[in-house]
């Protein structure tokens, strides 16, 4: 097999979203005559952590290298921080640091390096980000051993209102850096057209074909486990996953469901909301200042495993966004599930998907009237056990192995032209 070097600075065994994409990739290359050796760090403090994927990878046999950057620390799942807490931090760590707080791995990831080169015939790497020090790595490494590399944007940087700038300066070094991944890389990845069409349009020396869209995915060895799972017929019960990142916040969507208990008390005996992943503590509050303790249950950070338990053991699936900036990578999974979705968010890319899954309700983001009757509207098709089908075939194209496919002839061919 040929050999890739994976750079990939968050990856199991943290857990959350942002490592799912990475680790499948990893998993499914070998299918297609690619040994991936992973770059990555040290155990760190992270939000959660999820030994089931690390223990995934081992089955596998995946090598991964890992620096030693830092102290082990113990492992455990915390609550997010307060948002406006983490805005400042970002924003302070962003001011000192360029292209991002995690610059210092660098060091330790070009040392870590060398030791791979020489146990491993390296043909090409492929980075992902952010964070966007995994970019300047790759780079480094591309230079210095004169092998191709490609990009896999996960979010956007410039276009991010989330990545802060602090001064005019930060933003436009972030530009000139930018611009040179796109000048050297032999191929950039993203997840979304609108992605795709922001890069084309600032960097006018691209081509439509430098730049490859692979949207996020589903694993159907990780739904075919727990296939045999289904919701209790005693209860409607409507489960978010993952993380109310940034701005996003569940207030509006627990209001509406405050709403149709006061107008339809019946309803109480039967509806049950579940939230499954880390949360922030002044979130948790607004369940007992709302009176919905009976009704909205946090589970907190579950394992990957067990988070698709929990989606298979739904009636429906909610999505909430505030911006069409971000694309999160569980609204794949909640596909792959074919469950329905109601889908708060706003107009964008993800709410044309959500539509053409067939199976969404989508409402605006902050609309409390709009979700009350999207709620409504699932509860009384649940009674008369007539939800919506998702479309079979809008699904099947988001499985991991066939995504992984496409990554694998890029890398062949970022090869076949250096």
């Amino acid at each position: 097999m040929r050999k890739c070097l994976v750079v990939a600075y968050y990856f199991p065994p943290m857990g959350l979203s942002g490592v799912q994409r990475i680790l499948k990739f990893v998993k499914y290359l070998r299918e297609y005559n690619w040994e991936p050796i992973v770059l990555t760090t040290s155990s760190k403090d992270y939000y959660a952590y999820d030994e089931s994927l690390s223990n995934e990878l081992e089955s596998l046999g995946i090598e991964v290298y890992r620096t030693n950057d830092g102290k082990e620390v113990s492992k455990k799942n915390n609550f997010l921080p307060n948002y406006s807490k983490q805005k400042f931090g970002r924003f302070f760590l962003n001011f000192f640091n360029i292209p991002d707080s995690k610059i210092k791995w660098k060091k330790f990831a070009l040392s870590k390096a060398e030791r791979i080169f020489k146990e491993h015939k390296i043909e090409v790497i492929l980075a992902t980000a952010p964070p966007f020090t995994d970019f300047l790595i790759a780079k480094e490494l591309s230079e210095k051993y004169n092998l191709p590399y490609l990009l896999d944007y996960r979010d956007s940087w410039i276009d991010n209102k989330f990545h802060y700038f602090p001064t005019p300066y930060h933003k436009s070094k972030a530009i000139a850096l930018e611009t040179e991944f796109m000048r050297t890389s032999s191929r950039v990845i993203v997840i979304s057209r609108q992605a795709k069409e922001n890069l084309i349009k600032r960097y006018k020396f691209l081509s439509y074909d430098d730049i490859v869209i692979i949207p996020h995915g589903y694993d159907q060895d990780d739904l075919d486990a727990v296939a045999h799972i289904k919701p209790d017929n005693s209860y409607f019960t409507v489960t978010h996953s993952g993380v109310f990142q940034d701005d996003r916040t569940p207030k509006y969507f627990f209001k509406a469901i405050r709403n149709i208990i006061k107008s339809n008390p019946e309803i109480k005996k039967h509806l049950r909301v579940r939230l499954v992943g880390l949360m922030r503590k002044n979130h948790i509050k607004l369940i007992t200042k709302y009176k919905l303790d009976e009704i909205i249950t946090s589970v907190g950070f579950v394992n990957h495993k067990e988070s698709v338990n929990y989606l298979m053991n739904s009636d429906v699936l909610w999505l909430m966004l505030n911006d069409d900036i971000r694309t999160p990578g569980k609204l794949w999974e909640y596909f792959g599930v074919k469950k329905p979705i109601l889908a708060t968010i706003p107009d964008g890319p993800m709410k044309k998907l959500c539509l053409e899954y067939k199976a969404s309700i989508v409402t605006k983001p902050k609309d409390i009237a709009e979700i009350e009757k999207a709620i409504l509207e699932y509860y009384n098709l649940w009674k008369s056990n007539t939800l919506p089908k998702a479309d079979e075939n809008f699904v099947e194209q988001f499985d991991r192995k066939a995504l992984t496919e496409i990554l694998a002839k890029q890398l062949s061919l970022a090869i076949s032209i250096n």
